[in-house]
């Protein structure tokens, strides 16, 4: 009976201890194209032409201009707005999250319940960040930077200030889970995983839910400031909440499409070589984490005249 023989795995992918080779060619080109993004980047396109439009079809009415009638309204208008702002600067680093959840051992299954687990880890993560700075949101209001009035010497309001800030350490971090997953710099989970399996996505999960504590996406401050208005913790927490949901829910939707359009071979191609699944993790965080640094904390500085960054003329 003849045997089947395992597919060879090329030495210069990978090497015996599963680590990719040409880490260095990784890390210099996924710096690279994380840069090329944050030049090319139009925020006049995706949050006026995609994310308005968005949200104005959806709801019916024009989401910048017309005030918020109501909870019931400001739910419904959480939602959206987050959805709208998928593709904005301060929310497309989502996408970063899809290849760490297809690596999770239950991508590996057909069933749906299975799939949404590493869904759900993320969701935890996000959902609890989100919730308790909503809280907080609604009770200081204007106190935060990110609602305040207050003009500084420097020429950057202080929601910017605040987004800088925020974004830089997101990114910061996104980067070094990179160059984690290629076993350049210790990897915080290694030990941690051991008692806590999913404790990764559930990181990951609430440097998304961060996102919120840097927007300044002008649907997001409008939802702000109605939240910090009722002066009401738990509709802050719901709201927030809701528009987390509504900023991974394209993501969650390109997830589970890619797992069963698939029908499981991108998930087994992925997870084939530890090298392999490395090399992607490393490379999605490393685009992802570049942009999102160099574009809050090199670029928008440069806007106003601190520093210089090559920006698209669009």
């Amino acid at each position: 009976m003849a045997r089947t023989l395992p597919l060879p795995t090329s030495p210069s992918l990978s090497r015996s201890d599963g680590v990719p080779r040409r880490r260095g060619l990784i890390i210099v080109l996924s710096v690279l194209a994380g840069a090329l993004i944050a030049a090319l980047w139009s925020f006049r396109f995706v949050d006026s032409v995609i994310g308005d439009n968005v949200a104005n079809t959806l709801l019916g009415y024009d989401a910048k201009e017309t005030a918020i009638g109501g909870l019931a309204a400001g739910t419904v208008f959480a939602f959206v707005s987050g959805l709208a702002g998928t593709f904005t600067a301060c929310n497309i680093a989502v996408f970063g999250a899809i290849a760490p959840m297809a690596g999770s051992p239950d991508a590996h299954s057909r069933r749906l319940g299975a799939v949404l687990r590493p869904l759900s880890r993320l969701a935890l993560g996000m959902v609890v960040v989100s919730a308790v700075y909503g809280a907080v949101g609604a009770l200081l209001g204007d106190r935060l930077p990110q609602l305040s009035a207050v003009q500084t010497d420097s020429g950057l309001p202080p929601r910017l200030i605040q987004a800088s800030v925020v974004f830089g350490l997101i990114g910061l971090a996104f980067v070094y889970l990179g160059l984690a997953a290629l076993r350049v710099v210790p990897d915080p989970f290694t030990r941690l995983s051991g008692r806590f399996p999913h404790a990764r996505l559930v990181v990951v999960g609430a440097l998304i839910g961060g996102f919120l504590v840097g927007r300044p996406f002008p649907l997001f401050h409008k939802l702000f400031e109605y939240a910090a208005a009722t002066r009401n913790p738990f509709y802050g927490a719901a709201v927030f909440v809701l528009q987390s949901l509504g900023n991974i829910t394209l993501m969650a939707v390109l997830f589970v499409v890619l797992l069963y359009a698939t029908r499981g071979r991108f998930t087994q191609w992925l997870t084939a070589s530890p090298a392999r699944i490395a090399a992607v993790t490393a490379v999605t965080f490393l685009v992802v984490g570049a942009f999102t640094f160099l574009y809050w904390d090199v670029r928008l500085p440069a806007m106003f005249g601190y520093g210089w960054f090559p920006t698209a003329s669009w």
